[in-house]
């Protein structure tokens, strides 16, 4: 009970205006042409001591997968109750995953970061493949990934 406690608590400070006011933010992430099986995405938040904060979304449906998101599953331990109601089907080739939630505004400008992993069965694994900081100045600004995505970029 203690777990689900904390493991609420901190999905409320992510997503939903608690004691900080929160907006909705776009997360696009537009996935390379790179010839496989559909990519497991998952989005994650760490804090400015590079402490996972909590998990935003996973497109992937298959827990026996999770494991080769490597930096999201090391942080988690391959909790499941980490992603329970955020997540979506796995993204092909060359597709978009688009994502619309509420943030907490207080994560902004304040030391955290948004990584991206993602795999691809019978491919590489590409952890923390997108690492960037949560600021308002980097809002619409693309960043390119490093092996399955091409590019990310989130929107306020």
């Amino acid at each position: 009970m203690k777990r689900l406690l904390t493991v609420l608590a901190m999905t409320t400070a992510l997503t939903v205006p608690g004691l900080a006011l929160a907006g909705q933010v776009t997360l696009t992430t537009t996935m390379t042409k790179y010839g496989g099986n559909n990519a497991y995405v998952v989005m994650y938040v760490t804090d400015a001591q590079g402490k996972y904060a909590g998990t935003l979304w996973m497109a992937g449906g298959r827990a026996k997968y999770y494991r080769h998101l490597t930096d999201w599953y090391r942080a988690t331990g391959g909790n499941s109750s980490e992603i329970s109601g955020i997540t979506g089907a796995s993204v092909g080739s060359g597709r978009e995953l688009k994502v619309t939630l509420d943030l907490a505004d207080a994560l902004f400008d304040a030391g955290y970061e948004l990584h991206i992993d993602s795999a691809v069965e019978d491919m590489r694994e590409s952890p923390s493949e997108v690492k960037v900081p949560l600021t308002k100045a980097g809002a619409g600004k693309p960043v390119r990934g490093s092996r399955y995505i091409a590019n990310f970029q989130y929107q306020m």
